[in-house]
């Protein structure tokens, strides 16, 4: 397929914006957030200041009417600086807000979305559950019809934003019944945090993400109304797969801005360090390893923005969601290996920034869909 695209000024005018808010406000932060596991409502509520939730939301419903290149380089730029804080932005607007303005009644949008688009609450994705990830249609949750109420009974598990001081609630998808061909029939619910019956857990001792949120969800014959279905009952499982399309997206732009902050670190630490009498990226083992990793990332990037393009523009997106998925998060694998082994021994230690995108990179690969689900995804979408 030929694709043109033309990244005109705006484009640029978000991306300085936002780095420099990131390297302002989050980097001096975020090894200390990141060492103490501490969620930070001030950055969160910060980036909804400058309109980081809700940037594809029309603005009627308190967003920013923008189009999605513009929400994928701001999550790019976030996650150049610290992967926690990308992570709680990803999951606010690509789990949190889209489902809710994709399938939501009026009267949903105009509940939650004003207050979830200016970063004052936070909403969850409960999908996942102990025996059910990869295998999403393996859900053991259940909702049952009780005169006009549900009683929803089960466990998610690994929901990001779900248990933070702002979490207004979670969508929880439930199985409801069975199709006449015997397979589950899905509906998705908004449950609010408060309500009866349901209560959570914040997973700590993380590997990466410190500093965002990742809780259990236990549902003991919680009792909502119908109103809390999203969309229609039936249709959970479609409105899952639209939503790990987008959210494959914005993983993506982590994992490309994960590589490209860790590719500007080794960079800058090559210029400063001195070995046989000259920096080491005149090494032409290192030069190399830059000039590589500096390919990478802009082939990278083309793809990214290509998917991009075809979501904004309505066109069939999901095998280059997949595809720009798989390779960013892959990328950023690659890159911050690199980077660690170019600052040698010291890229070991907290001190440097490289640490902790070493570490960061490691879920991009498994979240929103793990490297060999997606190499499923994309044979199944080439015919194979």
């Amino acid at each position: 397929m030929t694709l043109c695209y033309q990244m005109d000024e705006k484009y640029e005018m978000i991306r300085m914006a936002v780095r420099e808010f990131a390297e302002s406000e989050i980097k001096p932060v975020a090894g200390e957030l990141d060492e103490k596991e501490e969620f930070s409502v001030s950055l969160t509520q910060q980036m909804g200041d400058i309109g980081l939730f809700g940037m594809v939301v029309p603005e009627e419903y308190g967003g920013q009417g923008l189009d999605y290149i513009s929400y994928i380089i701001a999550m790019e730029e976030v996650a150049r600086v610290d992967g926690s804080q990308a992570a709680t932005l990803s999951a606010g607007n690509s789990l949190g807000i889209s489902p809710i303005d994709d399938f939501g009644s009026e009267a949903q949008r105009r509940k939650y979305l004003p207050d979830l688009c200016q970063g004052r609450t936070l909403m969850g994705f409960g999908l996942t559950e102990p025996n059910a990830g990869s295998d999403a249609g393996a859900t053991n949750t259940t909702a049952d019809r009780d005169g006009d109420s549900w009683i929803i009974r089960g466990r998610k598990t690994l929901t990001t934003n779900a248990d933070t001081p702002m979490t207004k609630g979670s969508i929880i998808q439930t199985v409801t019944g069975v199709r006449p061909n015997g397979k589950p029939d899905y509906t998705c619910f908004i449950v609010e945090n408060g309500t009866p019956g349901f209560t959570l857990n914040t997973l700590k001792r993380k590997l990466m993400w410190r500093a965002s949120n990742t809780a259990e969800i236990f549902l003991d014959n919680c009792r909502v109304s119908s109103d809390a279905i999203l969309g229609n009952p039936g249709d959970g499982f479609k409105q899952m797969l639209a939503t790990l399309d987008g959210g494959r997206l914005s993983i993506g732009a982590m994992g490309l801005g994960c590589a490209q902050g860790a590719y500007e670190a080794a960079l800058r630490y090559s210029k400063e360090r001195i070995q046989f009498g000259r920096p080491i990226c005149k090494q032409q083992s290192i030069a190399f390893k830059l000039a590589d990793m500096e390919l990478k990332i802009e082939l990278a990037r083309n793809l990214l923005y290509k998917a991009c393009w075809l979501c904004e523009n309505k066109r069939p997106f999901g095998k280059e969601a997949a595809m720009s998925k798989l390779y960013c998060s892959e990328i950023a694998r690659e890159v911050a290996d690199e980077a660690v082994q170019i600052h040698g021994g010291y890229g070991l230690f907290k001190d440097y920034d490289v640490e902790r995108f070493y570490r960061d990179q490691r879920l991009l690969q498994i979240g929103e869909g793990t490297s060999e689900i997606l190499r499923l995804v994309i044979s199944r979408a080439i015919g194979c």
